[in-house]
């Protein structure tokens, strides 16, 4: 498995799932360039697949598409949710990534330095 979310986050997500108007809603993970330290996470939902592009899996009963591209740089990563005094927000722990911005959106990988940008 590529992605791990943990029961917590689950619950967020299939939560935010419900509230989508459409038949069909896939969770969509990945990274793109940008962030302080050049690569960013991406997070949302979608409503179909590209099968040329994109990897399926299936996470605690939620269907999650990656870009095949990326797997490389998110292998291992899990998805969390945590709740505290100033509300909630997910958190991504990607033990590919060696270096985090302080704001801890954006990465790098040994092998993927993206595109930082000023910040």
């Amino acid at each position: 498995m590529v992605l791990n979310i943990t029961d917590t986050a689950s619950l967020q997500i299939k939560e935010m799932m419900k509230e989508e108007e459409a038949e069909t809603v896939l969770l969509r993970f990945g990274v793109k360039g940008g962030g302080c330290s050049g690569l960013s996470y991406s997070l949302g939902f979608e409503y179909e697949k590209n099968e040329e592009l994109d990897t399926f899996e299936e996470v605690n009963d939620i269907p999650v598409i990656i870009r095949s591209m990326d797997i490389p740089v998110i292998q291992g990563t899990t998805i969390d949710f945590k709740q505290n005094m100033m509300g909630g927000g997910f958190t991504i722990e990607n033990p590919n990534a060696i270096v985090s911005c302080g704001c801890g959106s954006s990465f790098k990988t040994a092998t993927n330095a993206g595109t930082p940008e000023n910040c």
